[in-house]
């Protein structure tokens, strides 16, 4: 980088001094958080992560200097944002994996909404008979969010999670990706990417660094 184009001893302690800001508006956030997924803490992890990336390049192009940090991302991460300035509509897209640990603990959940659903008069096609129609009934019983604050009563144990923003200029018609939900996703459309993955908590291990009490979680923005 040419010098005329070096950014100024003030731009970088400017810098430095949004990354304070943002490390107390983090740590603001997560002791008020609400819950495993308060949406709070998401944004503030974020912005701490953009201040922290920009002082980093800011030290590094005047100083020739790099700081410890490094915020966790997916192996490829994400191209640049390119989507709408001012979306109109946005669409949340979450995977989260689970082991069937428990296959019998699984069905017994499972065994328990058809005795209820009997009880009601309602029809039961036994389905809590399989495995999979056990997945069927409880996955159609409760709510994704409350079988992941409560996988263990259902005989699961959680594995890597992922939930991308993504946002565009309309609304999609109604029935318009339903054929096809995850066909077409771009990912210059992701505003917003939230990770959870045991992978962080090895990559600190490898590191030789102390383990703490944080969240193992990752927001990025590629």
């Amino acid at each position: 980088m040419s010098d005329a184009a070096q950014p100024t001893a003030a731009e970088v302690r400017a810098a430095a001094e949004a990354v304070k800001a943002a490390l107390d508006r983090h740590l603001a956030a997560v002791e008020r958080r609400s819950g495993e997924d308060d949406p709070a803490v998401y944004e503030a992890f974020n912005e701490l992560a953009a201040a922290a990336e920009e002082y980093d390049e800011l030290l590094y192009d005047r100083y020739d200097e790099v700081t410890p940090f490094e915020i966790p991302g997916g192996p490829d991460g994400l191209p640049p944002y390119a989507g709408p300035e001012a979306p109109n509509a946005l669409s949340v897209l979450i995977r989260r994996d689970y082991t069937v640990t428990e296959p019998q603990r699984l069905k017994a959940q499972a065994q328990r909404i058809e005795a209820v659903e009997r009880g009601r008069g309602e029809p039961s096609d036994a389905g809590a008979e399989t495995l999979q129609g056990s997945l069927g009934i409880v996955f159609g019983e409760f709510d994704p969010d409350e079988i992941a604050s409560r996988h263990k009563e259902f005989g699961l144990e959680e594995g890597d999670s992922t939930l991308w923003v993504t946002t565009s200029a309309r609304p999609a018609d109604p029935g318009e990706w339903l054929a096809a939900p995850f066909d077409e996703v771009d990912p210059a459309d992701v505003a917003f990417r939230f990770d959870v993955s045991a992978v962080f908590d090895e990559d600190e291990e490898d590191d030789g660094e102390d383990e703490d009490d944080g969240e193992d979680e990752g927001g990025v923005r590629g």
